[in-house]
Parts: C-alpha cells; structure tokens; sequence
C-alpha cells in the first residue's frame, strides 16, 4: 500500500485529494493527512514467517470474513456505547445476551469500581465452573478509557485475571486460557482470529508451535483517539495479533532497534530543529534529547521509562517526524477484516506501534497476545 503523507497541520489539502484525505489527529494533536493508495495483496506463508522472525509488523489485508459475526460486532457497540453513557459493565454483562452466552460456566461473581485507577470504570469478576465445581477463580474483564483526555471517547474491555499489575500471569497458563474463555464468551467474534485457520496456520509456522491467545483486549478507537508509541512486551507472550472488526484505524510500527536509527537520524537532522522546538521549548530540554542520540544504550533504557517525554515529544507530538516515518515505509492502514502481525521478542527488538482513530466513529478491534501453547486449556 501506497501512503501519501500531507504536511498540512490545520489545513485540509489543497489539491484534487483533498475529498479523500483523513486527518491524523490524536489526542488534541494534529498530526498531517493521508490518503490511502494501492491496498497491498496479501503476503505469502513464507514472507509472514520470515517478517516474524525478523521482528517486523506484516499486515493481512482482507483476511477475515466478518459476515457470521455481524450481530456480535453490533452488540459489542451497544455494550460500548452503554458503557460510555453509564460508566457501569457489570448490571450490561448480568443480562442477555451475556448470561446465555457465558452458558453457566463462567458466573459472575463480583464487581468493583476501579476508584484508585484514573482510567478504569469497572472490573467486573467471574469462576470457571465445570461440573459445578471452581477450576480457575479470580478471572476479570476490565472496562477502562484509553486516555485522559476529554474529547477522546476510547474505550478497551481488557481480560486477564488474578492481581493486575503484580502477578505472573505467564505463570498460570490455566487461568490465562480461562480468561480467553471468558472474552469468547463475551465477545463471540473473537473466533474470528482464534478459530480463523489462516492465521492460526501462519502462527504455528512462525512459532514453530501452536499459538494460544491469552491476556486479550478488545478495543473500541475513537476519534481523536489511539494509543501513543510503545510496545507490548509481557514475559512468556511472543507477539500480538490485531485484527480490525469494525472502522479504520491507522499504524506506524517498527522494531525498537529501527525506531532508535529513526530518532537519531530526525534528530540529528539541522532540518528538524525548528519542529523539535515547537514540542521541546527549553535549551536543556532540547540538549538531553540530543546527548540521548549519542549513547545508543541510554536511549534505550530511556524509552523503557514511563516518563520518557523528550522521546515522546518527538514520536507522538509532531507531524514532521510521523511524516518522516511514514515516508520510510512502516505505516499500515487497517479497514474491517484486516488483520496486523506484531511480533514482541524481548525489550530489546519488539515491534513499537502507534495507532490512530480514521472516521467519524468509534471502530471495534481485538488485540490477543500470543504465546506458544501448553497443555491448559478452558474445556
């Protein structure tokens, strides 16, 4: 796929395009225009592998065929938009379709409201019973906003289970399993990836094992919304597979090494000091930024900080450089029933990513990590 960058940063532009042009607006930032080219074919098994191996985002354009899953995907925008207008999940998922879907397996059992998390609305609990006996406890769904800021209206329903934040969760494959369970159960279009042979093909040859999908999330991107750069790095997970259900969102990703050469060089360039002030006004500011671009293992220990902002500054603020790394060839622009490949190795070569909200409206998307499988299974 062809993208066309526009490095108008209010202004819509000004030639014949302009009908067509989406603006990349993320989180009160502007960030430029695209306009879609060629959509690209779709790679064959061995360029998959290889692109995995070699720690590289590939998309599958067009791959899922969502027509089965039309009614789930509309009742997942139901659940998000009641969600937005209540802040509440738990009275959604204690009634239909929800309770027949779950099929007396997973009772929920408890609800809290996330006070001490900003972002967080509610985690609403549930027991894996089987046979009416508890075989896995503690499994959650998380409803969270994505940011704080006021006009981005984005929300995720994450699922995982145990203490967030503190347990290993790589080391209870059979809760993980369950809590995949439990977003089957609650999202029913998830057997678009789990149950999709292509992908569950193309994983198998790049993990050299058969792919379980666990720690899942499914996404609700609003305008102005999106996440900022960064990676998804969790012990025991080899990658992530991002599938589009519904509207359009926009990537750049890239591995940390190539991301860091990327830095450098706009950084380095004298072209790209007038840009790097408009986000970075202090002297001091703008001189760690730059000693940063000389000690390669600095910068990278920087950008595995929370607080990383002189980087962020650059990666998520300015349009210059979006431009720069669109026009080096890592942007993706996913529509309904495409699906994106990230592999996630170690800290030191994942694939970083950013992602932008296109249209009008909030589309749905899953994410689920994956990891070789074990023998734990939800049955």
């Amino acid at each position: 796929m062809s993208i066309n960058y526009y490095a108008a940063l209010k202004d819509v532009p000004g030639d014949s395009s302009a009908s067509i042009a989406q603006p990349l607006a993320r989180r009160g930032f502007e960030l430029g225009w695209i306009v879609e080219g060629l959509r690209p074919d779709m790679p064959d098994t061995q360029t998959v592998v290889d692109h995995w191996k070699q720690d590289r985002a590939v998309m599958l354009p067009g791959l899922l065929d969502l027509t089965p899953f039309v009614p789930s995907i509309e009742q997942a925008h139901r659940l998000m938009n009641t969600t937005l207008k209540t802040e509440e999940l738990a009275s959604q998922l204690d009634l239909s379709p929800y309770i027949e879907q779950l099929k007396n397996r997973l009772p929920l059992v408890a609800s809290v409201i996330e006070e001490h998390d900003d972002q967080g609305i509610e985690k609403v609990y549930f027991d894996a019973e089987v046979d009416g006996e508890v075989v896995a406890e503690d499994l959650w769904c998380k409803a969270s906003w994505l940011s704080f800021h006021d006009e981005d209206a984005s929300l995720r329903f994450r699922f995982s289970f145990g203490m967030e934040g503190y347990e290993d969760v790589a080391a209870d494959p059979n809760r993980q399993s369950w809590a995949g369970a439990l977003c089957d159960g609650l999202f029913p279009e998830s057997a678009a990836i789990t149950e999709n042979e292509t992908i569950n093909g193309l994983l198998r040859q790049s993990l050299d094992a058969k792919a379980a999908y666990v720690e899942r999330i499914v996404y609700f991107n609003a305008p102005n919304g999106g996440a900022q750069m960064h990676h998804d790095v969790e012990r025991g997970h080899d990658g992530v597979v991002f599938a589009q259900m519904s509207g359009s969102t926009f990537w750049l990703a890239l591995a940390k090494p190539l991301l860091m050469d990327e830095l450098a060089a706009f950084v380095g360039d004298e072209k790209s000091g007038d840009a790097i002030s408009s986000v970075l006004a202090a002297e001091t500011d703008r001189a760690e930024l730059a000693a940063l671009m000389k000690n390669r293992q600095s910068m990278s220990d920087y950008l595995e900080e929370y607080d990383h902002e002189l980087l962020e500054a650059v990666m998520d603020r300015l349009p210059e450089f979006t431009a720069h790394l669109i026009a080096k060839g890592y942007a993706h622009l996913l529509h309904a029933g495409d699906v994106l490949l990230l592999p996630q190795r170690d800290l030191d070569h994942c694939v970083w990513h950013s992602v932008f909200c296109l249209g009008d409206e909030p589309g749905e998307a899953l994410s689920f990590a994956v990891r070789r499988e074990t023998q734990a299974s939800a049955t």
